[in-house]
């Protein structure tokens, strides 16, 4: 099945502000903290969705598109792709807000499968 969401720049999945102990050697935010919170955004879209216990499958190609600096507000916006048989794919943009221009961080397209007790893959059960 798929999904027609449109990302919404007034409702993030989640919301951050980095802090100087997620910068890398460069002076800017480390890439993996980025990632992981990708991660994040992407579990609250899930969990719009579904009730069950889930993994995260794949993450498609990300590019990182700008640097983020220290003390920058960064916002996650998710979209559901895509409701699979056992998987729901998941849209994230990253977005900074630089002076007055939303600036495009990176985005993603993250896969997460439904999983029973045992860790198997089970078909998605959508919430009523």
């Amino acid at each position: 099945m798929v999904i027609s969401n449109s990302i919404s720049a007034k409702d993030p999945a989640i919301r951050v502000t980095l802090l100087p102990k997620d910068t890398n050697a460069n002076g800017t935010i480390f890439g993996g903290i980025i990632l992981s919170y990708i991660d994040l955004a992407a579990a609250v879209e899930v969990g719009k969705n579904t009730s069950q216990r889930t993994a995260t499958k794949a993450f498609k190609e990300v590019i990182f598109k700008a640097p983020v600096k220290v003390g920058e507000v960064v916002s996650f916006y998710t979209s559901t792709k895509c409701i699979g048989h056992t998987s729901i794919t998941v849209q994230v943009d990253v977005e900074i807000l630089r002076g007055n221009q939303e600036v495009r961080v990176t985005e993603a397209e993250v896969t997460y499968v439904c999983i029973d007790n045992q860790g198997h893959p089970e078909a998605v059960q959508l919430k009523v």
